[in-house]
């Protein structure tokens, strides 16, 4: 693709600083973008390299200066860098339609207008709407509901009745509808809890590699629209995520929690079940959640504890030895006061 760097303001929204007419043919990073080139800048850490990049123009924030060098000026360079990546290299699936080595079972309706690979197999009742996308290796299950332009890639398994919107994208290895973890008398007995409830997966979810959504035990697991979360991730019977979350890799959310909107976890943060965590919560990574947390907070730590709070302890536990041998030679005064009183 090769568009002017007028053509790329208009289409971002975005103010050019200097020449114009520059042709632009890719997008690459600023230590290796050279001529016909367009990078980014949405971290001022590499604000040195501005000087140094050999890009031909930049897209970067409202003020920033750069001699001699051609800018785009937007409020997000990250967001607007986004936009163009899926401009210059539109995702492109190869095969349209559906493969006569797919196997499709009686009754299930798939879309003319799906791309339905080889080897995936879709059960009755099912429902494949237009646009999607299921690829080698895909099961769908029993009366499963996939929506137009959603994206199943390679080995992704989705048990019978699980609901997904539109637009969703599911990577490698992403498990829906599998039981929840539920078994009475655990460690003895183990009397398994049938889990008959179903997972409903909203509009613009994507769901990174090997990630999984258990069905609820009764009821729903519910993944609110646009929910992003990342490889590696648990969510457990009956969860329930508010819209627009964030959830980073290995991260593990125990049966029946509820996120509100808005909520941003760090990877490897644990979450006990049963607790509500309310909108626009922050989570540092490696936190341990044991308690509901109110709208707005920001916490981190095992167990979890308000930021602030949390920073001075991390802060005091590094002068622990310090604070030990003092502790210690306070108490050999102690011991030698109390010598010298029994003495008298």
């Amino acid at each position: 693709m090769k568009l002017t760097l007028k053509e790329i303001a208009l289409f971002l929204g975005g103010t050019i600083i200097g020449d114009d007419t520059v042709i632009i043919e890719n997008i690459r990073p600023m230590d290796e973008a050279g001529e016909r080139d367009i990078t980014f800048l949405a971290n001022n850490k590499y604000a040195k390299q501005l000087k140094t990049t050999g890009a031909s123009a930049i897209i970067a924030a409202p003020g920033t200066e750069a001699a001699g060098k051609n800018l785009v000026i937007v409020p997000d360079p990250y967001a607007a860098f986004g936009r163009l990546l899926v401009l210059f290299y539109p995702q492109e699936h190869g095969q349209c339609g559906i493969s006569p080595d797919a196997y499709i079972e009686k009754d299930a309706a798939v879309s003319p207008d799906a791309c339905v690979f080889p080897r995936a197999f879709i059960s009755r009742g099912a429902k494949i709407a237009k646009g999607a996308v299921i690829y080698p290796g895909v099961f769908i299950g029993r009366n499963v509901t996939i929506g137009e332009n959603s994206i199943l890639y390679a080995n992704v398994t989705v048990y019978a009745g699980s609901q997904i919107g539109k637009r969703v994208i599911l990577h490698s290895g992403v498990v829906i509808g599998g039981d929840g973890f539920g078994f009475a008398a655990p460690g003895k007995d183990n009397y398994k809890i049938p889990q008959v409830g179903f997972v409903q997966i909203d509009d613009d979810v994507e769901i990174g590699a090997n990630s999984t959504v258990d069905r609820g035990t009764l009821g729903k697991t519910w993944i609110g629209r646009n929910v992003k979360i990342d490889n590696l991730v648990q969510i457990a019977h009956n969860v329930v995520i508010g819209e627009n979350s964030v959830i980073t890799a290995q991260v593990g959310i125990s049966g029946s929690a509820k996120l509100g909107k808005n909520v941003i976890i760090g990877g490897q943060t644990g979450i006990v079940g049963h607790i509500t965590i309310g909108d626009n919560v922050m989570i540092a990574a490696g936190s341990g959640i044991h308690k509901e947390i109110e709208s707005g907070q920001i916490v981190a730590g095992r167990p979890q504890l308000p930021y602030r709070q949390w920073l001075k302890v991390e802060a005091s536990r590094v002068k622990l030895p310090e604070i030990k041998a003092a502790l210690e030679e306070l108490k050999r005064k102690v011991e030698k006061l109390q010598e010298h009183r029994n003495e008298g």
